[in-house]
């Protein structure tokens, strides 16, 4: 960005209750535990080996708890030359034919010269992606769910139209090309969420229905001190698919340490980070997902 499960079974007199996946709770704690997991693999630009061990990990946790996995592979045109990317899809099909999207990037940004292990930029949302796929399955769903991990969200040089968040870029126009675009009721962008100093903004980019919706569900729970009355425009990767017309909303704390000053440096790991601030986002994110049913 820029300115940017449990089985039951039960036998009694020849009755079989038979519980697949029950639905969990979210927990912020697990979701810091998922990121803690990213981040032990070390820097992972894109095309590095480090994000190709991040890759296979992700899927596996995906298939393990029941995903449909969609590997997006591509090679992304950059100032650095061509570089192999990768976004992740999993899917879990409702009955309604439309679609809700909650998705986040999960490389870190190349740094040389400095470990960069990116602890809430990018570790934070693929973490707490991979809680929601913990918890999902179970639950009755009218609409398909995807959750989607971007890779080349960061740029390689300045940011510019054309150098960042590759991942989202592909993936619209792939799903504006094979008509999936057109089912999307709405797409929910995580990002730097797991900052132990919560302050969600209101990104102003973001669709304004949708991004009510967002605010009133977290006033509605008790978490509206956790979303700031301020507001920012943010390009991430929700913007190719609001510019493909899919409502969409970005929830960002673009305030990273004092002045912002752990962003992009050696200094975002995993201590900068907390469970309480995790939760907060998988509460609101939940029941907004249950609104948009």
């Amino acid at each position: 960005m820029h300115g940017q499960k449990a089985v039951v079974l039960a036998a009694t007199g020849g009755l079989l209750a038979s519980v697949a996946h029950a639905a969990e709770p979210f927990s912020g704690s697990s979701a810091l535990a998922c990121t803690q997991q990213m981040v032990s693999f070390g820097p992972r630009p894109s095309g590095s080996a480090a994000l190709g061990k991040l890759q296979r990990f992700i899927v596996g946790e995906l298939k393990r708890h029941g995903w449909e996995v969609t590997p997006d592979s591509f090679t992304a045109e950059t100032p650095l030359g061509p570089v192999k990317m990768m976004n992740i899809i999993g899917r879990l099909a409702g009955k309604s034919g439309r679609a809700v999207v909650v998705t986040g990037h999960y490389e870190t940004k190349s740094l040389p010269g400095i470990r960069f292990v990116g602890a809430n930029d990018g570790g934070a949302s693929a973490g707490f992606l991979l809680e929601l796929a913990r918890v999902l399955p179970g639950r009755a769903l009218k609409h398909d769910l995807y959750l989607v991990w971007f890779d080349g969200e960061e740029a390689f040089g300045p940011w510019s139209e054309r150098d960042g968040l590759y991942g989202s870029r592909h993936l619209a126009a792939r799903w504006a090309a094979d008509g999936t675009l057109t089912r999307i009721r709405a797409l929910i962008n995580v990002d730097m969420i797991g900052d132990r100093d919560l302050g969600i903004l209101e990104e102003l980019n973001s669709t304004a229905w949708l991004r009510r919706l967002v605010r009133q569900t977290a006033a509605e729970t008790g978490l509206g001190r956790y979303f700031l009355n301020a507001g920012a425009s943010i390009e991430d990767d929700h913007i190719p698919f609001l510019r493909r017309g899919v409502p969409a909303v970005d929830l960002i704390d673009f305030d990273y340490g004092p002045g912002n000053s752990w962003w992009h440096t050696e200094r975002d790991t995993v201590d900068k980070l907390s469970a309480d601030s995790f939760q907060v986002v998988g509460t609101v994110v939940l029941e907004a997902l249950k609104r948009l049913e």
